[in-house]
């Protein structure tokens, strides 16, 4: 493995991210149009070629090509001409496609109980008493034992938790006729935007995202993203949701020589544009957590100013690429970027950044010791692959190759919510048989639990009967779990932090 990957270089230096330190997560900056599309195709390159996967959306259309092996033009040759490099090894990457829509690329999925109500409510824009309510709605299912996989379970569960509203009330408070309608009304529009797509079976494998080729490269996954942009809400829950799966799927591995999975988030600034202060705090606490679980999260966005300072400031590698001042307030904004910078005695940063070509930036990597170095002014050395994307018919050929070829294309429609809902007419719960608590409908594990240990410790022969009765235990839960799915479904940690604990 390199010890040091080469991204950018001046006339005097070097300007090279560290593999080991590559997790301690990073940002691409820049006005539209001044190279952050090949800045991040030339990291990504860098990092696949050592062994590190990728995941990138891909909001422009353009980053298909690093699938093809590059070739020289007369640009890129000036540029390494100024830069002094060697010629370069065109090389493409192995690269994996993904598209919630599933036409340029493997469909990708989750379900809405995977989802939860937190980034549910966040991709519905939903008020603090309508998430409530929502919050409410998948708490029934959990106690009903009602899967939610898709939008017409949710749709079903709330019209049942809505016509049946009085008679929850009592054990779960009021339930607003007017919030059901208004997460409704959301639900239409979420579908319309390709929430019909998205929700559903099979759902995404986490291991999917973390493979390599027969070569030892990392696989490059990329999102075809252009027209998931015209609903940025789905947008950007739908990578939220993503990190939270990372995170909760991948166990803690410290500081690792590498990177297991490099996360590019393009259009940052979706994701934080009026996201509520809970939200922000518990991205903030992943994405300072994720990096023991060896993920690096890079952000891509116009300017670092739209990344609040609780998570800037965990940012440890950075590429600014020029800003544009015409404005007062866009003065303000250079010189403010300019500070989020270690100074450099011979740079006059704010001055710099309006100066810059495009493919020209100013860098600061973590050193050796973990130090963000002092802010340099370089180019980015071009990348080995094309520059610009693929044909559909080479896309569609790729995708029949990849490593993930048939497995999400069909889709799977289990019974879960809306099957049971509308097939039949929801049975009252039958009393419990005598002397057998544990198995009583609408109760959680957790009190089935304490059912059975409690029988044990009145029973006089319970030390006699200890492996039984843990033999008994695990068979009662095991049935809780088969037939209702758990009662108490987990979320993603996204859906779940603002509780005292996962339900």
């Amino acid at each position: 493995m390199p010890n040091s990957l080469l991204i950018a270089k001046n006339h005097a230096l070097e300007l090279c991210l560290l593999p080991r330190l590559a997790n301690r997560h990073g940002c691409i900056t820049g006005a539209t149009g001044t190279g952050k599309t090949v800045t991040l195709q030339a990291m990504a390159q860098a990092l696949s070629d050592i062994g590190v996967p990728v995941f990138m959306a891909d909001v422009k259309g353009d980053l298909s090509g690093m699938a093809k092996a590059g070739t020289a033009s007369a640009r890129i040759n000036a540029r390494m001409t100024l830069l002094d490099l060697p010629e370069l090894k065109w090389a493409a990457v192995p690269v994996t496609f993904w598209d919630v829509y599933g036409e340029k690329g493997h469909p990708v999925r989750a379900t809405i109980s995977d989802l939860g109500p937190l980034l549910l409510a966040r991709m519905l824009n939903l008020n603090e008493t309508q998430q409530g309510v929502l919050q409410l709605v998948f708490k029934i299912a959990d106690d009903q034992g009602l899967l939610l996989l898709d939008i017409k379970d949710l749709r079903a569960m709330l019209q049942h938790v809505g016509d049946s509203a009085a008679s929850f009330q009592t054990e779960y408070g009021n339930i607003s006729a007017a919030s059901i309608g208004a997460i409704q009304r959301g639900l239409i529009g979420i579908g319309e935007q390709g929430g019909e797509q998205f929700f559903g079976e099979p759902m995404l494998n986490i291991d999917d995202l973390l493979q390599t080729d027969a070569t030892g490269k990392g696989v490059v996954n990329i999102l075809a993203a252009d027209r998931l942009m015209n609903a940025p809400q789905l947008y950007s829950t739908f990578l939220l949701w993503m990190l939270s799966e990372l995170y909760e799927h991948l166990p803690e591995v410290g500081d690792l020589d590498q990177p297991k999975l490099a996360f590019f988030f393009d259009e940052a600034h979706l994701l934080f544009a009026d996201a509520p202060k809970a939200l922000l705090q518990k991205i903030e606490q992943v994405v300072r957590l994720i990096r023991s679980k060896g993920v690096g999260v890079y952000f891509v966005t116009q300017n670092p100013l739209d990344i609040p300072d609780s998570v800037l400031g965990q940012l440890g590698n950075r590429v600014q690429h020029a800003l544009r001042a015409y404005t007062p307030r866009d003065q303000k904004a250079v010189q403010a970027a300019a500070e989020t910078f270690r100074a450099n005695p011979a740079l006059d940063v704010a001055s710099v950044i309006g100066e810059l070509e495009v493919g020209e930036a100013l860098i600061s990597f973590l050193d050796e010791k973990g130090r963000p170095a002092m802010v340099e002014r370089g180019f980015i050395v071009p990348p080995a692959s094309q520059i610009g994307p693929v044909s559909d018919d080479e896309r569609r050929a790729l995708m029949a190759g990849s490593l993930v070829a048939g497995v999400y294309e069909k889709t799977v429609d289990r019974e879960s919510a809306y099957e049971k809902i509308k097939g039949r007419v929801l049975a009252s719960p039958a009393a419990p048989a005598p002397g057998n608590p544990a198995t009583s409908p609408g109760r959680s594990i957790g009190d089935q639990f304490r059912d059975v240990l409690g029988g044990a410790a009145g029973s006089s022969g319970a030390a006699r009967r200890n492996d039984s009765l843990v033999e008994s235990m695990m068979k009662s839960a095991v049935r809780a779990i088969g037939s209702q799915v758990g009662r108490e479904i987990i979320r993603g940690v996204l859906g779940s932090l603002l509780k005292n604990g996962k339900r």
